[in-house]
């Protein structure tokens, strides 16, 4: 048994959820999110509760028990409190800011790059070196997180770049360093 599927997921007291032809839709405060699932699971809602249980022990379902566990606590987590992201920017001349509804970044490059963030994902720059990304889908709060990383990801040797606020870059030492 998967150890991860058989705990039970805590309904939040806002959020509401509903089965209807294997589609999950959990509802709240700050939204709604759906999910498709695959015949393999099964979702019971008892008593402020909700149980993932499998129907058989064939490798696929046993693959998605914890799966779809794990993705219905996101969708109620998503819809009560939400999910952040922090970017943080280093490097000499490196900024962003928020131009109406795109994301201006000045990363070094002969051009500003303009991304516009899709809906449902609200990207605020607190100052000119730091990007906050939120939203109720985690899924698509790290993809949005990733995809602005990836316009200039940190590198080893100086450091410079847009890297995620936990994050720790290994330090390399230069040519001059051997000498």
């Amino acid at each position: 048994m998967s150890r991860i599927g058989k705990m039970p997921v805590k309904l939040a007291e806002q959020a509401k959820i509903e089965i209807k032809d294997n589609v999950i839709t959990v509802s709240g405060p700050k939204g709604t999110l759906q999910q498709n699932m695959v015949p393999e699971i099964v979702v019971d809602i008892k008593e402020g509760e909700v149980a993932v249980t499998r129907i058989d022990d064939s490798k696929r379902s046993r693959a998605m028990h914890g799966l779809y566990r794990m993705l219905v606590n996101n969708m109620i987590e998503g819809v009560t409190s939400g999910f952040t992201k922090k970017l943080l920017i280093n490097g000499v001349g490196f900024r962003a800011e928020k131009k109406s509804d795109f994301l201006a970044l000045s990363l070094g490059f002969s051009h500003m790059i303009y991304f516009k963030a899709p809906e449902g994902i609200a990207i605020e720059c607190p100052d000119p070196t730091s990007i906050v990304v939120s939203g109720i889908d985690k899924a698509l709060v790290g993809q949005v997180a990733a995809k602005i990383r990836s316009f200039r990801k940190p590198e080893p040797y100086r450091g410079k770049g847009i890297k995620y606020s936990d994050e720790v870059v290994r330090r390399k030492e230069g040519k001059a360093a051997g000498k």
